[in-house]
């Protein structure tokens, strides 16, 4: 888990800093250590091993396999002191080598032995040139130590994830015959960067296993199957403790390191890692994966007698505590469990914001709960409710229900029972009752009681996140629409779940997902006007008890809340319960008509059973 260049690319002037001792006339040994080194770095490799006495094909074939073994994104070369005495010198140089990922160079003195000939100096090849304490026969590799990820936990530190079964996919370097046509083919099936894993397997210690691939199954076996017809291409079966055991969605998934994750991601994660791909397990790589500790190593082709050179410390892997509550995401998850169509519920605690559950059912993967752009329909109402007793709209005023009421080109209708007064319709979540009171409120008192529900405020989470909007209505039909809840008005569950918390609590409070490490938020608690809340809590009671969220009634601890179904988009409908029972603030969104309440209620039994 490093960096990688695919080629490294060696280049810049060397820097000469040279003192030369020893009383001696032309010829100096000095041009030719300064040839040697120049035509080194710049990758003239048989140049370099013209200046030396060995074996020109050898030498060559040692200064070029440097870039491989180590994978370097540059490689720099000070000359230092050269002395002379008689036909023999010693060069000394200094080897700056950037091993990429914005890591500090490695640094190290080096020196050559020079012998002059029939009046010409030569370099006397050794492979300590390189680097002192690589002997005859060794190379240099990249070795990487890799910390244990650390886990996602719930509010009480237990972990969020599960073992499954994994095949991890990798090659033995020293046995791979053709790399490039191998990696090439895994590149094509992983879309992971060839050539940067391609640096990766030749800087490895040719006989140690590399992974490059870890495939959850069954869900990846496909892919396995697919890797395992190609040839150098090995498994090894493993049982990893990174499912998501609860709040999936949240907790995200681990894969392979393509290319766009790694703009992400950043240094020094590359091409073969495996690393967050969705949720928190991306959003806190660095902090749950830690940095791996890269080591570079002089060793035998057998891979014995290795001897540490330089070693870059890693940084340890910490695990990240949510707020998730696992008894609460487990009635979540059950209660849309048996829908036949998307649905997602996010629930509260009423008093801090801390979010207890995120659940998506049927959403292909999308986090909804947290997400999600939805009209609110007539849940809207007790965010128009407290804008209207700000304008002294009276609870026993006579608002009648009709069936119909046109606005413009919009006509709202009206379903089930209806009542007389503006209470009543209340209760009965009545539209055309509330959409024939548009001119009773303008729409800038509309946006700012939503803002004091949290609405369309700049909140944030570690997780993508919709706090709503509440656009300016266009037109007298748009002013109708708004006071209903539509015409433009836009919500995610997660905050219509606070929303209902600041109903419950007296205060709205941004969200919490994370105890540990925690998430600074922009925006402070806010207070919707407390008569108004007064007013509102027997109404959202009512509309449970005997109103159409009267399926959500359970027995002990009363629920409160309010249910709609609303048409938007080409002939879609959303049918939503937001409301609360003790701690518990929630909201649920289904796409499609059914009984939302009848889901809050087992939602709501097996959050408190």
């Amino acid at each position: 888990m490093r960096r990688v260049r695919g080629v490294a690319a060696l280049s810049g002037v060397l820097m000469v800093t040279t003192a030369v001792s020893g009383c001696f006339a032309e010829p100096s040994p000095l041009p030719t250590v300064r040839d040697f080194l120049v035509a080194w770095q710049n990758g003239n490799y048989s140049g370099a091993a013209k200046q030396t006495n060995g074996d020109r094909k050898m030498v060559a074939e040692a200064l070029e396999s440097l870039p491989g073994q180590l994978d370097l994104a540059a490689l720099h070369l000070a000359l230092g002191h050269v002395r002379k005495d008689g036909d023999d010198a010693t060069a000394q140089f200094e080897v700056r080598i950037d091993l990429g990922d914005n890591g500090p160079p490695w640094d190290y003195g080096s020196q050559m032995r020079l012998h002059r000939s029939g009046g010409n100096w030569k370099v006397v090849w050794s492979p300590s040139i390189i680097h002192p304490k690589l002997g005859k026969g060794q190379r240099l590799a990249v070795v990487t130590e890799t910390p244990q990820r650390a886990y996602i936990k719930d509010s009480k530190g237990r972990s969020l994830t599960k073992k499954t079964k994994v095949e991890i996919v990798g090659v033995l370097p020293g046995q791979l015959p053709k790399p490039d046509t191998t990696l090439d083919r895994l590149s094509k099936i992983t879309h992971l960067d060839k050539d940067r894993v391609l640096g990766r397997v030749r800087s490895a210690p040719p006989q140690e296993f590399l992974p490059l691939v870890t495939l959850q199954l069954p869900e990846q076996a496909g892919v396995a199957a697919q890797l395992l017809q190609v040839p150098g291409l090995q498994a090894r079966t493993r049982y990893l403790q990174i499912a998501p055991s609860a709040a999936g969605d949240v907790v995200g998934q681990l894969g392979p390191a393509t290319a766009v994750l790694l703009q992400q991601v950043g240094a020094p994660y590359q091409p073969g890692d495996t690393i967050g791909v969705s949720g928190l397990q991306v959003l806190d790589q660095r902090r749950l994966a830690g940095t791996p500790t890269v080591k570079v190593v002089a060793q035998d082709p057998s891979g014995k007698g290795s001897q540490v050179l330089y070693e870059l410390p890693g940084a340890l892997s910490q695990p990240v505590q949510t707020t998730i509550d696992r008894k609460v995401q487990a009635a979540a998850e059950s209660a849309l469990s048996g829908l036949h169509v998307p649905a997602s519920l996010a629930a509260v605690h009423q008093a801090t914001g801390e979010v207890l559950a995120g659940a998506d059912h049927q959403t292909d993967g999308k986090n909804q709960a947290f997400e999600g752009h939805y009209p609110p329909g007539m849940t809207f109402s007790m965010v128009t409710t407290q804008a209207l007793l700000g304008y002294h709209q009276k609870l026993s005023a006579e608002v009648p229900c009709p069936p119909t009421y046109k606005v413009g080109d919009e006509v709202f209708h009206a379903t089930g029972s209806r009542g007389s007064t503006f209470q009543a319709n209340f209760v009965r979540s009545c539209p055309t009752a509330f959409a024939s009171l548009y001119r009773s409120l303008a729409y800038q008192d509309l946006q700012t009681s939503a803002s004091r529900f949290g609405i369309g405020v700049p909140w944030t989470l570690p997780l993508p996140s919709f706090s709503g909007s509440v656009p300016p209505p266009a037109n007298d039909a748009d002013r109708a629409a708004a006071m209903v809840g539509q015409g433009g008005i836009e919500v995610s569950p997660l905050a219509m779940a606070l929303a209902a918390a600041a109903m419950e609590n007296g205060t709205w409070k941004p969200p919490k997902l994370l105890k540990d490490p925690s998430a600074p938020q922009p925006i402070q608690p806010r207070s919707p006007d407390s008569d108004a809340i007064s007013a509102l809590l027997p109404l959202l009671r009512s509309s449970v008890k005997s109103g159409p969220a009267r399926s959500a009634n359970l027995p002990n601890s009363p629920v409160s809340g309010v249910t709609a179904v609303v048409p938007y988009g080409s002939g879609k409908t959303v049918s939503w319960f937001v409301g609360f029972r003790g701690n518990i603030a929630f909201a649920l969104a289904v796409e499609g008509k059914v009984n939302a309440s009848a889901v809050a209620a087992k939602f709501l039994r097996g959050a408190s059973g």
